[in-house]
C-alpha cells in the first residue's frame, strides 16, 4: 500500500487541502504501477521555497515545486520503500491558479513531484513528452482540468 504523509507550515493549514494532494499522488503511484512506498509532501511558504532551492539547486529563489527522490536502495523486508519528498510553495500555487482552482493546481503540482519521485524528467523532448502524457492521463483520471504549458 501507500503511505502519504501531508503537512503544511502552521500558518498554511486551513488553506491545505491534504486528502486532494494525497489522492494525487495516490493515483500517479498507482498510475505507474509503483511498488508500495511512502513519501511526504510539504505544502510551504516562498521563503521556504528559496532556502529549499538555495541548497539543493543553488538557485536562491522561490519554485513553485521540488521533488527530492528518497534513493535507490530497497526497503528492509517488511517495510515500504520510501519514494521521497516532496515541497509545493502554496503562494506560488495561489499565483498560477488563475485559469483553474488552486484545488486544481496543487493536484498538478503533486502529480508532476511524484512523477519526479519515480523517475520521470522533463529535460529533453522525448522525456518531457512522456512525462506530459502521463501527467495529462493522471489529471484526467482525477477529474481535474487544468492548461499546462507544454
Amino acid at each position: 500500500m501507500y503511505q502519504i504523509e501531508v503537512v503544511s507550515d502552521e500558518e498554511l493549514v486551513a488553506d491545505v487541502p491534504t486528502a486532494l494532494l494525497a489522492a494525487a499522488a495516490r493515483a500517479t503511484l498507482i498510475h505507474q504501477d509503483s511498488p508500495p512506498g511512502e513519501l511526504t509532501i510539504l505544502v510551504t511558504t516562498d521563503e521556504m521555497m528559496a532556502a529549499l532551492n538555495q541548497t539543493h539547486r543553488g538557485i536562491r529563489e522561490p519554485t513553485d515545486v521540488l521533488a527530492f527522490p528518497g534513493g535507490t536502495h530497497p526497503a528492509p523486508p517488511g517495510f515500504p520503500r520510501y519514494l521521497g519528498d516532496i515541497a509545493i510553495s502554496l503562494p506560488r500555487a495561489q499565483a498560477a491558479a488563475g485559469a483553474h482552482s488552486l484545488e486544481a493546481e496543487l493536484q498538478l503540482l503533486a502529480v508532476h513531484a511524484t512523477l519526479h519521485l519515480l523517475g520521470h524528467d522533463h529535460a529533453g523532448d522525448d522525456d518531457k513528452t512522456r512525462m506530459w502524457v502521463a501527467q495529462r492521463e493522471i489529471l484526467s483520471i482525477l477529474g481535474v482540468s487544468v492548461s499546462v504549458d507544454e
